[in-house]
């Protein structure tokens, strides 16, 4: 076997072993074979072609022709003139397909179903990517450079891995990188020894510089392996991966990533997931939020969770931030149980907890009162106790409220520079009538929900920025991502400390006190701080979720004047049935007009998590492709029916920045 021939094989394989990180993608994974017979040809044809001694440039070009022809016969065969013959027609119906795989990317998580259009994308990125190796190690003798193609795919998988081995998958990709180098290294010092040494004797053992080039590759894979373990703040090192989080007791940090990222594809999904369910002993159960994490930094850009110091969990929790005695409050207990497909680094939680019983490794982050997994703990299959407070602070406790104190206005008013002049204004218009804080939040918070104006529709692109904010409010379209994010903006504009928390509404009651939250139930929702209560959330999204007891209070109409009565606020007990359609919006909703919608789907459907880094696949694989990452993550949920109810269903939670989605 000649030393070309060596190393073509080499970088085939090394390909192969890469794209098994893609594993997680879709399931089940078929289209690994269908991955590696395009490999193989690709490598025969560059092999073929390069005996005929034609320029470097033309072998690409034959080996991308021959690539192009299979994908038409794979995916638009019945195109083809008498199914074997690409024209426009056939180039036409393959594009159509990947514009469809793009689509379900937006649409479907990790794994997804073994669509043609995800398969497409899949099976044509990993083909791509060994024309490029292929191109570089063989063709033009440069196999170091071919390591740029093998770790964009590798990062593309290792960057969705919530179960996968990432470990196994790095020694796989590492391993078939440094083969692609042997092969050349050695077919390199065989040129060499035929130079000083003449011809190498058959059966001849590897020569000295083999030897010391295999040393070295050992020497190198294992420093890329262990030096970053003890580097102070990489983490894990390569295998590791690493969410940011404090390892040790008493200390830490947290930079998490942006929660708002998902929210919009859970709402989008066709199917309404299952991903946990509850009993409580609330009185309320059908009003309840079970909150996620808070995004609570608003750089102009987003709104995300800001870097935190984290903490051994205490038991119980500390008082919450803010809460005095002269507030009522009932103690609930919670029993929550995490299904098979939902896994993340926050666990939910009704706010604010008091005390968890949880098993695992988990630190507390004391200004958010949320818990986050160490050394990558997860939610998945999770079941824990949780105690915490429902907090009924009256209106006039609210309104009687001081300023807040100095450290929490300083964190919780900022603002960015370049915040939009409408932001402020408008504000201040809706709130003119308005005399003390609270007031002006109810007046808000009932400007969004109430005055009909704005509409609830997923289809509007995600985004939390301030560009984002401006065209909401001048288009009055958007949903829940939307309506928290810039009620927060204005509130903190107005001097009330504001941020956006995300999460889950209460779900469907299945039976008996078992409430079922599925991921059309994500949510988003603003909460604002009042000295003497703390923290309380707010209600801005039409026709989502449940509005507390103490924003219903009405604001006086003229400061001093009277006030009005709060208007009968709906049952929360549970609607027998199934809950109403989420695709069902504005006054539909409001006038019971909605049909029913199916309730979340049980364990055994397929998981649905986001796509973080699939944009980059395609983007490497398919080219060109202009790729919006997903933003938050949750909203649309459980309904209520019944004689004289006039509350919708409820919105569900994690919220963020991409996508173009489908109305829920």
């Amino acid at each position: 076997m000649t030393g070309r021939t060596r190393l073509t094989l080499c970088s085939a394989a090394a390909v192969l072993l890469v794209s098994f990180c893609l594993a997680p993608l879709v399931s089940p994974a078929g289209w690994l074979l269908h991955a590696a017979f395009l490999v193989g040809v690709m490598a025969g044809a560059g092999a073929l072609v390069r005996r005929l001694a034609l320029p470097r440039p033309l072998v690409v070009a034959a080996q991308l022709v021959v690539l192009l022809y299979l994908l038409v016969l794979g995916f638009a065969r019945g195109a083809a003139l008498y199914g074997l013959l690409p024209g426009p027609a056939a180039l036409n119906a393959l594009s159509q397909v990947l514009r469809n795989g793009f689509d379900d990317i937006n649409v479907y998580g990790t794994p997804a179903p073994d669509t043609a259009g995800l398969r497409l994308v899949l099976v044509g990125s990993v083909a791509l990517i060994a024309v490029a190796v292929d191109a570089l190690a063989v063709t033009y003798r440069r196999a170091a450079l071919a390591g740029l193609p093998l770790l964009a795919l590798y990062s593309v998988g290792s960057g969705l891995g919530d179960r996968g081995p990432s470990w196994l998958w790095f020694l796989l990709a590492a391993g078939g990188y440094l083969t692609v180098l042997f092969a050349e290294g050695q077919d390199r010092l065989s040129r060499w020894g035929r130079v000083f040494h003449g011809p190498r004797r058959s059966g001849a053992g590897p020569t000295p510089l083999t030897r010391s080039g295999h040393r070295i590759g050992v020497v190198a894979l294992a420093v890329a392996l262990l030096v970053p373990v003890f580097l102070p703040g990489l983490g894990d090192g390569l295998v590791g991966g690493g969410f940011g989080h404090g390892h040790g007791k008493g200390g830490g940090t947290i930079t998490a990533i942006n929660p708002v990222v998902s929210l919009q594809a859970d709402l989008n999904r066709p199917a309404n997931i299952e991903q946990l369910r509850y009993t409580t002993t609330s009185r309320h159960a059908g009003d309840m939020y079970i909150r996620v994490a808070v995004s609570d930094e608003f750089n102009g850009v987003d709104w995300k969770p800001s870097q935190q110091k984290v903490e051994d969990v205490p038991s119980p929790l500390p008082n919450p931030t803010g809460l005095s005695g002269a507030v009522d409050r009932a103690e609930v207990t919670t029993r929550i149980a995490i299904g098979n497909h939902l896994s993340q680094e926050w666990l939910p939680m009704p706010y604010p907890a008091s005390q968890v019983d949880v098993d695992g490794s988990w630190r507390f982050e004391p200004n958010s009162r949320t818990l986050v997994g160490d050394n990558g703990q997860k939610t998945l299959g999770l079941t824990y106790v949780v105690r915490s407070l429902e907090l009924e602070p009256s209106a006039e406790q609210l309104r009687d409220a001081p300023a807040p104190p100095d450290d929490i206005a300083q964190r919780y008013l900022r603002l960015p520079a370049d915040l939009p002049p409408v932001v402020r204004s408008t504000a201040l218009q809706v709130t003119k009538d308005a005399a003390t804080p609270y007031d002006k939040a109810v007046a808000l918070q009932d400007w969004f929900a109430h005055s009909g104006q704005f509409t609830y529709d997923t289809e509007v692109e995600a985004g939390t920025g301030v560009n984002a904010i401006t065209r909401f409010l001048r288009d009055k379209e958007g949903f829940c991502v939307h309506f928290s994010a810039t009620m927060a903006a204005m509130a903190r504009a107005l001097g009330i400390p504001a941020r956006v928390a995300v999460g889950f509404t209460s779900g469907s009651l299945e039976s008996g006190d078992t409430w079922v939250v599925g991921s059309k139930d994500a949510h988003a929702w603003p909460e604002l701080y009042f000295e003497g209560a703390g923290w309380l959330r707010f209600e801005p999204t039409p026709s989502r979720g449940t509005t507390p007891d103490y924003a219903e209070e009405q604001a006086p109409a003229t400061p001093g004047g009277d006030r009005q009565e709060p208007a009968p606020k709906p049952s929360s007990r549970p609607s027998a049935g199934p809950s109403a359609d989420p695709s069902c919006v504005g006054k539909e909703r409001q006038l019971g007009e909605c049909g029913g919608d199916q309730a979340a789907v049980r364990p055994g459907a397929p998981q649905q998590s986001s796509w973080p880094t699939a944009g980059l696949l395609a983007g490497i694989g398919l080219g060109g492709c202009c790729w919006r990452c997903c933003s938050p993550r949750w909203c649309g949920g459980p309904g209520c029916a019944g004689p004289g109810c006039g509350r919708g269903p409820a919105a569900g939670p994690a919220a963020g920045a991409r996508l173009s989605s489908r109305r829920s």
